[in-house]
């Protein structure tokens, strides 16, 4: 399911969300400034990997915060540039500045650990900002779970559907789960999972005390989210 946007109506700056959209793209393309072959080596010296992560937890703990700033292609950037921008803005607008940037950070570190709980023994390096990502939609699941998201579902690719927060984030957690459990290779899904949870977690203490209404534009309900 592809999300196009949400109904929450945006309220103050998201310098956060634009800010994070430009570094992580910028750090994409000193990647591919450096080269093909400087890839493998990149990815190792600067992902986490969770094996040489527990050989020395002090010394490797700065990898954690790289790898959250690195991606294997266009694609994967991509993907979650687009989350972070579907999503991003609501969370931010409703946090501010700082606490997105608390928020967005401590979910990149929880599921750099998830990953490294759940694999300990992986020489495979980690990287991309899908975790922390996680984390934004781990709080937006509790802020605002009377949203709803216009979404794509293939193959009904010239049609759109309005779906409810919770359906729309609970079957994205439950494919991470269900993914996790079963081992599919080539994705860090106990990483999306724990920076879900933490940003769920988190936002329970971090949120303020207002009430946004959804967009009338694309909201027909008397709903507040």
């Amino acid at each position: 399911m592809f999300p196009l946007r949400d109904t929450i109506t945006y309220h103050g700056a998201v310098i956060a969300t634009i800010g994070l959209v430009v570094l992580n793209t910028l750090a994409f393309f000193y990647q591919l400034s450096l080269g093909p072959q400087m890839m493998p080596v990149l990815f190792y010296n600067f992902g986490f990997v969770p094996a040489l992560f527990f050989q020395d937890p002090v010394g490797e703990s700065w990898t954690i915060f790289t790898s959250m700033f690195m991606h294997g292609s266009i694609a994967h950037l991509l993907g979650n540039m687009w989350f972070i921008w579907v999503f991003g803005p609501a969370v931010e607008g409703r946090l501010g500045f700082k606490r997105f940037m608390i928020l967005y950070l401590l979910s990149g570190v929880a599921a750099a650990l998830a990953q490294g709980f759940f694999m300990p023994a992986s020489d495979i390096p980690m990287v991309g900002a899908s975790g922390a990502v996680s984390g934004i939609l781990g709080a937006y699941l509790v802020l605002f779970p009377r949203a709803r998201i216009l979404t794509i579902i293939p193959p009904f690719i010239f049609f759109f559907f309005l779906l409810p927060a919770p359906i729309y984030l609970g079957y994205w957690a439950l494919i991470q789960f269900v993914f996790a459990v079963s081992g599919q290779p080539g994705v860090a899904w106990w990483a999306h999972i724990g920076g879900f949870v933490l940003g769920m977690v988190l936002i329970l203490y971090m949120r303020p005390k207002r009430i946004y209404r959804a967009d009338p534009f694309w909201e027909c309900w008397r709903d507040y989210c």
